[in-house]
């Protein structure tokens, strides 16, 4: 299943076929076709934003390392519309989370001008297309979460839960800036058998996307970076995108 040969076909293949697509951030604006200037000055502009995220009160492993903010939107495929929702819970059942599943955790909503911004809502249309290309549907119901990791405290782990699914048709992990940390590893398996591959995320714009019901995946914990003189982190956005509505108590 897995073998250095993934990351070297095109997207809907690679999902097709082995449950998992990388995509540098060349292939990932090809892919996408965000390949005018105006997307990326726009994407870059919207990337300070994860410098004012407030702190995940949720941790239930006691950690203060995770910032993060979250939104939802409704994709049409037939109308080409992407409607953000009211502000609602994140929820998530314990068979999926076991260390954060099973109650409604509540996060500040991602900031409206980010939410409404051309380079935000084209990302999140285009990525539900290559989706709808694989498993065609009516609709698409995406969760969004900005994350910030950090090592102020000395480690952070951007998946405390561990190995894990989420729920959904499709996850993408798209990486927004990595700075004066180390570890981080990506890890991604076949759900029902021993394959799997592992890599770090480096530049900005490097893109994992899942098939959630054939992988299972995890990212090992950061460390400062040797000689680091402050705190790093590691900033990431993350989509879920779901064929049967958000999932919900």
């Amino acid at each position: 299943m897995f073998n250095i040969a993934t990351v070297q076909k095109p997207a809907a293949q690679a999902l097709q076929q082995d449950g998992l697509s990388l995509l540098s951030p060349d292939d990932l604006r090809s892919t996408l076709q965000l390949t005018a200037p105006d997307w990326a000055s726009g994407w870059q502009g919207l990337t300070d934003s994860w410098n004012r995220l407030p702190p995940d009160a949720h941790l239930k492993d006691g950690g203060h390392y995770r910032k993060r903010r979250h939104a939802c939107f409704v994709q049409d495929l037939a109308a080409a519309t992407l409607t953000q929702t009211s502000h609602r819970a994140h929820w998530q059942p314990t068979d999926y989370n076991a260390l954060h599943g099973g109650f409604e955790r509540w996060f500040d909503p991602i900031e409206p001008a980010v939410a409404q911004a051309p380079a935000w809502t084209g990302l999140l249309a285009q990525l539900g297309k290559l989706f709808a290309s694989v498993q065609p549907v009516a609709q698409w119901y995406v969760e969004a979460h900005q994350f910030r990791i950090d090592t102020a405290g000395g480690v952070g782990r951007p998946t405390p839960e561990g190995a894990h699914r989420d729920g959904v048709n499709f996850v993408v992990v798209l990486m927004v800036a990595r700075q004066g940390v180390k570890g981080g590893e990506t890890r991604v398996f076949d759900a029902n058998g021993p394959q799997g591959v592992r890599f770090v995320m480096q530049q900005p714009l490097t893109a994992l996307l899942l098939d959630d019901a054939r992988v299972i995946h995890e990212t090992t914990p950061i460390f400062p970076a040797d000689g680091a003189a402050v705190p790093g982190f590691r900033d990431t956005l993350v989509l879920t995108y779901r064929a049967t509505g958000f999932q919900s108590p």
